[in-house]
């Protein structure tokens, strides 16, 4: 259903399932990850043909290793992903730097990168070995909302641009019932329209053989599978 990409490194697919619901499907995957050469920078996607279930997104989390003594820290949430955002860049930061509240500028982690060179295996923390674990789990949407609000509120500078829009922030921005069916309405008479004929028993009156309407109904169903947000835009494309 993943896949993960390190700037510098082949494509990752081997993910491993460690949960699931009663019926099988699982719900939870993990990436073991080499921390060596560093990184701080990493890209998860769903794979082609990937659907998540309605009102749920996958959460992503990584476990590091602690600089001092090696033992695996807490797992910590850095974002997440939907179906209308598939893909995401995530920030890796050191529990070390999450301590000391070094949450550096892209511009000043460029300048590090540039001064150590690209195979550097120096992080901003100080040197990490081992493996990080990044887990992606599948939950409902409302579970996530809130974590997706406060990493916003503690790491403004996360790259989240293509992660998950908070869906609480989404409801916000859902167009009305009214205007919804406004655009769903003039989507058919656009289509009609072409259609009308005068109607012989009715001077002055039109009318639209059937047909035409069973085939805006099949473009307008196939529009929306393939674009099912189309509507909400302000000025969306006739079907």
């Amino acid at each position: 259903m993943f896949s993960v990409v390190i700037p510098g490194r082949p494509c990752l697919t081997d993910v491993v399932a460690v949960d699931g619901q009663p019926n099988g499907q699982p719900t939870k995957f993990a990436f073991t990850i080499p921390l060596s050469p560093a990184f701080t920078d990493i890209v998860v996607f769903f794979l082609p043909g990937t659907i998540l279930p309605p009102n749920t997104g996958a959460a992503i989390y990584v476990q590091l290793p602690d600089p001092n003594t090696g033992n695996p820290t807490d797992f910590r949430f850095i974002g997440a992903l939907a179906n209308e955002k598939p893909s995401g860049i995530f920030k890796i930061q050191s529990p070390s730097q999450l301590n000391n509240g070094q949450h550096r500028s892209e511009a000043e982690e460029e300048d590090e990168m540039l001064d150590e060179g690209p195979n550097n295996s120096t992080s901003a923390a100080g040197p990490l070995s081992g493996v990080a674990t990044l887990g992606i789990s599948i939950e409902p949407a409302h579970n996530i909302a809130p974590q997706l609000s406060a990493l916003e509120r503690t790491e403004p500078s996360t790259s989240t641009a293509l992660v998950l829009q908070n869906p609480e922030r989404r409801q916000q921005k859902q167009i009305s019932t009214k205007v919804l069916a406004q655009r769903i309405i003039g989507s058919a008479f656009n289509f009609l329209a072409s259609f009308a004929e005068s109607d012989p028993t009715n001077k002055g009156h039109e009318v639209v053989p059937l047909k035409s309407f069973r085939d805006w109904w099949t473009k307008f169903e196939r529009r929306i599978d393939m674009d099912p947000t189309f509507l909400e835009r302000e000025d969306p494309n006739a079907v």
